[in-house]
């Protein structure tokens, strides 16, 4: 895989064998299950200073104990570094302006240092310290930010931020070429459209984040009622004595207000009904379910359609009435904010209770918000509010995203304004620097100012309108929403595609296709509907329904107990005595139940093969049987049970209740007494499960990957889940090898295992993407804060990548660092709210509109109903838009170089003069009414059809290498706009004989002639819209020429110099023009043909 970069040479055999033994050791001694210790197995930890000068791509002799070794080796990459002044040419000088920026908005803005909390029940009051308005705000300015915010994005571009300077020049007297309106009407436009578009979207971004913030909640409340004998009131009133000196009775009443959600503040007691959003972060205190706990929605946070079991604090569970919570005295101590959504660490305690009492608080008690109440009530109490809830701290601020073509565009203009500088400073020499030379250059650097058009901006934002019209209007991927109308072309330019599994490749629905009982394996492909129960996995789902189709139902469960109905009608009840959930950690699940008929105990499990395979009693099918599975994409789970007797029971339960009770190290206690029953289980039976997946994911996902866009897949799910749906849905052939990243905890293990995974040739990688921000040392941070290129740079070479268990941070995380490393351009594609910031952190964000909700889709660039959506969208709509606003800025830039050319030769010929050739209408016209139509109907070319674009995607791949707008064809433009213009000018001023008051109309007429036809050499595929816009043009110019004669004449309107009109009609009119226009435009007709025939493009071969 990275073959390029060289290993060490072989020192001897024997130091091979000893390295190789030690190899073996290595990757033997990481057996599975979670008892394994993994630092038992290195001891690199004192060797960093060594791990520093050691290089990544070695050879397996590396790692033998000779330090003199460590420090001969080169370096696995060596850049040198720029100083100095090349340092600062080189792009130091932006570096060094961001970051003075960052730094005064760092010190403006100086964020809250976050801190552990102490909160009452129901009593805001008492919060020690402020915290945040528990608001959504999604808008990127407000009131008096977003004209200077418009107005910054917008100039902080080279070509707008021109000429708003040559703009304002002409105020000047001594400066002024033209009229005001020639310069400032086509800015003001521009502005004009910017601003408007911008204000519609903050304006609908407003209206999200009011419908959000104005939802209402039910708040607990106490009131309060003081009462005391009239008598001693009156008393009180009449000798004016304090009422505190008399008794009081005060009674206290609940009562329930409506708040809105962004009134809601920590320490609030809310309820929460089912089906409904939950506000902010809550610690769950009750529940109207008997059994004292709940399930939650988390899809819009963690990606997870399984629905989640949450667990009320139990201490006010048993309360005898709601209204008890304010009779306590008790406060939660929650941990600072943080980004983990998987985990939280805090206490229960109340005070007025003899002995005090303490409940430890997990991730079970929690209430994130986001999240949706599936089951029942809920009241919480509140512990973190607006931007320290765990939604929001997972999401990223949206940002203006800014097109490459756009970029490249901007590079252009820059290079077009150093050729202006010099073609002016070059007049001003010829001219002997005589006179006022300064204020020659500057009129002369206003003549020549149309070498940068300002009608570039215009016609690529009015192209990129169209452009999402034509999205929008497209009957083959209905329902597609254009949300950011300003990155268009950035469809046709993705290299990565960063997808999410859950929602977006799948369709979150499981059938039961397999189950093998060790000497026979069935299947089937029907299933029955059932009636809606409560289970809390999408593939238990699919279990239960399998079972009801082979006549074993079930009839109820709940927390305490379950019924099954068998074939036969007999009801079997069983009694829950433990649950153990499923853990990223144990990889598997269990329960332990009482038959109520026999009164036997037993311990049921499920889980992975690899986590299975060692607890199950010895077999000689179970490996073989799940890798056939595997292999037809389904996700298998393995089923044992262990029969316990009453002693066994009692015995855990007793081991088990101590362990939950822990403070110190809770987790690991509490695994390793469940690990005390997982030895020498009966393996029952192996199960396969498909999801399904959404429509034509297999051939879209091979357009792609034909294409050249290699496809990243990131998901919040399990390994063994995300490995499935990888090979399912073809993202990993069924040939192609798959290298697991294993875990490490150290240098010294990243470094082996990214040598181990060097050595795997076109193999597909999967990779858990687990606390990337936390203090543990797991996989993604030790590789990512020492090897974060090396890491990068091996997985961009893989075919398909997989990331799994990751946080919305991470998918972020993940995009942002392909953007850096990789300079390509990146698209993200998901459904779930836990998607938004991977979608907003890439170069083109495409939200699918499904069944996580519209989280996604409100916050992408595009919105599709389907994944199949995304070939088209790319394939066609990408591919036509990016050549598209090539082809069209290449020409309004070659329109604005040529008239320059002519200004630049009539000048040299009388005497170097900074005298305009055309006046101000004419040059408004030329760029308006005259051309404008003809050259935006480019927007509706194409070099081939859609069905062609579609079938042939291979095409899409030369769209990435940015040939159809690079500083190659730039120059080849330029260089036609050089010779044409040279041709016309010269042409009218050799051929005007005696009328010399007739060379504007000669040459500006031959002008409008040479830029139609070029516009139709340009086009490759016609429409009926550029036949009229090509007439139309042509006869807005003779209506002028006979209507607004006054502006064809040389010199100004004052000095009487007027086109005769009777000229225009003769044949020396028609003759000169025409000699000039074929002479200009024919050798280009000529060259086209002559390159179409010797050397023709991909494209063409196709369309014949």
């Amino acid at each position: 895989m990275a073959d390029q970069i060289p290993l060490y040479p072989v020192r001897s055999a024997a130091a091979a064998a000893a390295a190789s033994q030690r190899r073996a050791a290595y990757y033997s001694a990481a057996g599975p299950g979670p008892g394994a210790d993994r630092r038992g197995r290195y001891q690199l930890e004192d060797e960093s200073a060594h791990l520093d000068e050691m290089p990544l791509m070695m050879s397996e002799e590396g790692f033998e104990n000779d330090e003199s070794d460590y420090h001969t080796l080169p370096r696995a990459r060596l850049t040198r570094r720029k100083r100095g002044l090349e340092w600062f040419v080189c792009g130091g000088w932006k570096f060094l302006c961001t970051s003075c920026c960052d730094w005064l908005i760092n010190v403006c803005q100086r964020k809250k240092e976050l801190k552990a909390r102490t909160v009452w029940l129901g009593c805001p009051e008492k919060c020690e310290e402020k915290h945040p308005r528990n608001s959504i705000k999604n808008q990127k300015y407000n009131v008096f930010t977003f004209i200077p915010g418009v107005l910054y994005e917008q100039f902080k571009f080279f070509l707008n931020l021109y000429f708003l300077v040559v703009s304002c020049s002409q105020f000047v007297p001594a400066l002024k070429i033209g009229y005001l309106y020639t310069y400032w009407a086509p800015l003001g436009f521009v502005l004009a459209v910017t601003i408007a578009r911008e204000a519609i979207d903050e304006f609908r971004r407003f209206q999200r984040d009011k419908e959000m913030n104005s939802q209402l909640y039910s708040k607990l409340t106490v009131r309060v009622s003081i009462y005391t004998c009239i008598g001693l009131y009156k008393v009180a009133m009449v000798c004016s004595m304090s009422l505190l000196n008399f008794p009081l009775k005060r009674i206290k009443s609940l009562g329930k207000v409506q708040v809105k959600s962004s009134d809601i503040q920590v320490g609030d007691l809310i309820i929460v009904e089912k089906n409904q959003r939950i506000p902010s972060d809550m610690v769950f205190l009750r529940t109207s379910e008997k059994a004292g706990s709940c399930f939650i929605r988390t899809d819009q946070l963690d990606g997870e359609t399984d629905w989640k079991l949450k667990v009320a604090v139990s201490c006010t569970q048993r309360l005898p009435a709601l209204g008890d919570l304010f009779s306590i005295s008790a406060y939660v101590y929650a941990q600072k904010p943080q980004l983990d959504i998987h985990s939280f660490e805090g206490t229960f305690t109340r005070e007025d209770s003899d002995p005090p009492i303490h409940e430890s608080l997990s991730i079970e008690n929690t209430l994130w918000a986001s999240t949706i109440v599936a089951s029942g009530t809920v009241i919480g109490v509140v512990i973190y509010t607006g931007k320290e809830t765990r939604s929001v701290m997972n999401t990223s601020n949206p940002k203006n995203k800014v097109g490459l073509l756009d970029l490249e565009l901007n590079q252009l203009t820059k290079a077009l304004f150093l050729a202006l500088v010099v073609l002016s400073v070059v007049m001003v020499t010829l001219q002997g620097f005589a006179g006022p030379w300064y204020r020659n250059l500057f009129r002369f650097l206003l003549l020549f100012s149309y070498i940068i058009p300002i009608s570039l901006r215009v016609n690529l934002d009015m192209g990129k309108a169209a452009y999402g019209w034509m999205i929008m209007k497209d009957e083959n991927i209905p329902g597609t929403v254009v949300r950011t109308s300003t990155i268009p072309e950035e469809l046709g330019r993705l290299v990565y595609l960063l997808t999410d599994k859950t929602g977006t490749l799948t369709q979150n629905e499981m059938v039961f296709k397999r189950l093998h009982l060790g000497t026979v394996s069935y299947g089937t492909d029907t299933m029955d509907e059932i009636q809606s129960h409560v289970f809390n996995s999408y593939l238990q789902v699919a279990l239960v329904r399998w079972t009801e189709s082979v006549g074993l139902t079930l009839v109820s469960r709940d927390l305490a107990s379950m019924q099954l109905k068998t074939p036969s009608g007999q009801v079997l009840t069983y009694c829950i005595l433990q649950m153990f959930p499923f853990t990223s950690e144990s990889k598997r699940m269990g329960i332990i139940v009482r038959d109520e008929s026999t009164a036997e105990i037993t311990f049921y499990m499920k889980g992975a093969d690899v986590a299975m395979s060692t607890i199950v009693q010895y077999n000689d099918w179970l490996e073989e049987e799940c890798g056939n599975m595997a292999r037809e994409g389904l996700r298998t789970l393995v089923v044992a049970k262990r029969t316990l007797t009453e002693e066994q029971y009692q015995d855990f339960e007793s081991r088990y209740s101590q362990a939950k009770l822990s403070i110190h190290d809770r987790t690991l206690k509490v695994a390793a007494v469940v690990e005390s029953l997982e030895r020498e289980m009966e393996l029952l039976c192996l199960t396969g499960v498909e999801d399904q997946l959404q429509a034509d994911v297999r051939p879209t996902l091979e357009m792609l990957r034909n294409a050249g866009i290699k496809i990243w897949m990131l998901t919040g799910d399990k390994l063994e889940t995300a490995t499935c749906i990888a090979k399912s849905s073809h993202l990993v052939s069924r040939t192609q090898d798959i290298h697991i990243f294993r875990p490490v905890t150290n240098r010294g293990e990243a470094h082996l295992e990214l040598n181990a995974f060097r050595r795997k040739h076109d193999c597909a990688l999967v990779i858990s993407g687990d606390s990337l921000e936390s203090s543990h040392n797991t996989v993604s941070q030790v590789c990512l804060r020492y090897y974060e290129h090396e890491l990068v740079e091996l997985a961009c070479q893989c075919p398909a990548v997989v990331c799994c268990r990751c946080s919305p941070t991470q998918k972020a995380h993940i995009v942002t660092l392909l953007r850096q490393h990789t300079r390509k351009r990146t698209c993200a594609i998901g459904d779930g709210g836990n998607d938004v910031s991977m979608i907003q952190a890439a170069d083109c964000g495409i939200g699918i509109e499904g069944k996580e909700g519209k989280q996604a889709s409100l916050a992408a660039d595009f919105s599709i109903t389907q994944f199949r959506h995304i070939g088209r969208l790319l394939m066609v709509h990408g591919r036509n838009s990016y050549k598209r606003s090539a082809a069209l800025g290449q020409f309004v830039m070659h329109r604005g170089l040529i008239i320059s050319t002519m200004q630049a030769v009539f000048s040299s010929v009388f005497y170097f003069a900074s005298v305009p050739l055309y006046q101000g209408f004419l040059m408004v016209g030329y760029a308006t009414i005259y051309t404008m139509f003809p050259v935006f109907s480019l927007v509706l070319d194409q070099d081939v059809k859609p069905e062609m674009a579609i079938l042939y995607p291979e095409l899409y791949k030369d769209l990435t290498k940015g040939r159809s707008l690079s500083f190659k064809t730039f120059l080849i433009w330029v260089l036609i706009s050089i010779y044409q213009g040279g041709i016309l000018m010269y042409g009218a001023l050799v051929l005007f004989e005696a009328e010399f008051v007739h060379v504007v109309a000669i040459s500006f007429t031959a002008l409008i002639l040479t830029e139609l036809l070029m516009v139709a050499l340009t086009i490759r595929t016609w429409h009926w819209l550029m036949v009229v816009a090509e007439f139309l043009s042509l006869g807005c110019y003779v209506a002028s020429l006979a209507f607004l004669n006054e502006y064809f004449g040389i010199g100004r309107v004052s000095f009487g110099a007027f086109l005769d009109v009777a000229f225009i009609t003769t044949v020396t009119f028609l003759w000169k023009v025409s000699a000039i226009t074929v002479v200009s435009c024919l050798p280009l007709y000529v060259l086209k043909y002559l390159k179409r025939k010797l050397s023709p493009p991909s494209y063409s071969k196709l369309s014949s």
